[in-house]
């Protein structure tokens, strides 16, 4: 089967949304089949022939229903037992749709994509309220950082929220904090980097940054994860600061988290 997908987005109702251009319409009993990249498990889905003109064909799967877990699923099309996997000419990321999706509370996040080799794939993320950084910078002797609440089901209004960054070495049971500013699911936080080298004599380690807001159960880790931007330890590097001869520098885990190094 030759087609090829021009359209692709998960709806805020978490419904794949797909464009197709082919040269002839979808025969009857063409199955979409999901497939699992690490464990192999398929989810399938009955097409059947849209009623669309013969070079193009609109798709609208709800998600949910399949059971998909966490991880990347390759897209098929499976027609009579023959299976062709699906190409795709669109990148499927926008940054202000990512923003929307994570406005509502959700327990999983769905997204499609278009692969290197130009196939589509949906990745699906456990999703849990966190605090998505936009920006971070050293100021006058402070660490700044701003971003948006993601998957907290707070609303994206004027209003404002009490708030505090927390900043904890687990190694040492450290721990600095600083109020925060939340207005609807926007956040602003800073804290002083001379606080930081008080509040543990030995000035070397790594902080784990958290925010507490008023309305929000659990604390809120920091970390960038509404971009397509992988594995941004290796490839996002921020510039150091120095204080009292100490450098500080911000930086990512393997599962983009924030964190904190000072010293080494």
């Amino acid at each position: 089967m030759s087609v090829v997908v021009t359209d692709a987005e998960v709806t805020l109702a978490d419904v794949l949304s797909l464009r197709l251009a082919m040269p002839e319409p979808l025969r009857s009993g063409t199955e979409l089949v999901l497939r699992h990249r690490t464990t192999g498990v398929e989810r399938d889905v009955l097409l059947g022939t849209p009623g669309a003109t013969a070079r193009e064909a609109t798709l609208a799967v709800s998600l949910a229903p399949l059971l998909l877990s966490a991880g990347r699923w390759d897209a098929y099309l499976r027609h009579d037992g023959k299976r062709t996997r699906l190409r795709s000419i669109d990148p499927g990321f926008s940054l202000d749709h990512l923003d929307a999706y994570a406005l509502c509370k959700r327990t999983l996040a769905y997204r499609s994509y278009r692969t290197r080799n130009g196939y589509l794939a949906l990745k699906i993320d456990d999703a849990e309220p966190v605090a998505e950084v936009r920006a971070v910078w050293f100021r006058e002797g402070r660490f700044e950082v701003t971003g948006l609440l993601a998957y907290t089901g707070l609303e994206d209004d004027d209003s404002r929220h009490e708030a505090m960054l927390a900043l904890q070495r687990r190694q040492t049971g450290a721990r600095v904090c600083a109020a925060a500013t939340v207005q609807g699911v926007r956040f602003h936080a800073a804290f002083s980097l001379v606080d930081v080298l008080a509040a543990d004599p030995e000035a070397v380690g790594t902080w784990e940054p958290s925010l507490e807001v008023d309305g929000v159960p659990e604390p809120l880790r920091l970390g960038a994860w509404l971009d397509d931007v992988d594995g941004k330890r290796r490839r996002l590097h921020y510039p150091s600061a120095r204080v009292d001869g100490v450098p500080i520098r911000p930086s990512y885990t393997a599962d983009d988290e924030l964190r904190i190094e000072v010293g080494g």
